[in-house]
């Protein structure tokens, strides 16, 4: 509507609304509904919102055309990622992106971090290009590269009671009927196979489960590479000695029978030549 539009362009709603009148008297057709009864696009009103986002991909592609005349990588690239991997050796994403800018280019990116299924969604709808995490839950219609391994342990906070807990006295039995904090995208089962039997709180990013286990009152895993700092830092205990750790595969994920333009084409290329490298080292 045109509230939200106000924000975005930064212009008030009756300059909003007299462009609005002055296209649909261009086009001679009537493109909404607007006022006290809220904002809704009309049928005809869908058809020109849809065949403009049919010019602008054409434009895009006849740019991207010319300037490949040229050797130039061109174009937008929609990129997804999962959260907390900057800190994972183990991906490789910065060398991939200084490998293929390194190149001629006119590139505009877009990143942006999103749960794992709702990263899956938007590639199959082609809200984005590629995405790039750990899936529990494959989605069809999608094909997936794997790149790496990233392993989790089980932490307390500084203020549990295992903290200081001598490790003796610690058993497995003990943490699995302890209070735990686990991620929603894993769903129940992935916390029954491990043996744990109180999640009693739920998070769908890993900054907010490291929040609630440093409160003291839950235990949870996290990424080893992601609880490295916190653990230097006296503020995390690793139990995995005693409850068992468990490694999750990256994927680089694509709609499958992609077409990819050359833009992406060379992304996705510099993304497996990274993590390939890696493993060789």
């Amino acid at each position: 509507g045109f509230a939200a539009a106000q924000t975005e362009l930064g212009v008030g709603p009756s300059t909003i609304s007299n462009h609005i009148t002055a296209l649909e008297q261009r086009l001679g057709v009537s493109l909404c509904q607007r006022g006290r009864g809220g904002f809704k696009l009309s049928d005809k009103g869908k058809l020109v919102f849809a065949e403009t986002q049919r010019l602008l991909r054409n434009m895009e592609e006849f740019s991207v055309g010319v300037s490949a005349l040229k050797g130039q990588l061109v174009g937008e690239i929609r990129v997804g990622l999962v959260d907390a991997i900057a800190t994972d050796p183990n991906a490789r994403l910065h060398a991939a992106f200084a490998d293929y800018l390194s190149v001629p280019n006119d590139i505009r990116f877009e990143v942006t971090q999103n749960q794992p299924q709702e990263l899956l969604q938007k590639v199959l709808s082609g809200a984005i290009d590629v995405a790039i995490g750990s899936f529990p839950h494959k989605a069809a219609g999608l094909s997936y590269q794997p790149l790496h391994r990233e392993t989790h342990a089980l932490y307390c906070g500084a203020k549990h009671p295992f903290f200081g807990m001598p490790a003796p006295q610690l058993n497995l039995q003990t943490l699995l009927r302890a209070d735990m904090v686990g991620r929603g995208y894993w769903r129940d089962r992935h916390h029954a196979e491990l043996g744990f039997e109180n999640i009693k709180a739920v998070v769908y990013e890993i900054e907010p489960q490291l929040i609630l286990i440093r409160s003291g009152r839950f235990i949870g895993y996290l990424p080893e590479h992601y609880a490295a700092h916190w653990v230097a830092q006296g503020e995390l205990r690793c139990l995995s000695p005693v409850a068992p750790s468990f490694d999750c595969g990256f994927d680089l994920v694509v709609k499958k029978g992609l077409k990819p333009s050359r833009a992406l084409a060379s992304l996705i290329e510099s993304i497996r030549a990274a993590h390939a490298a890696e493993q060789f080292d």
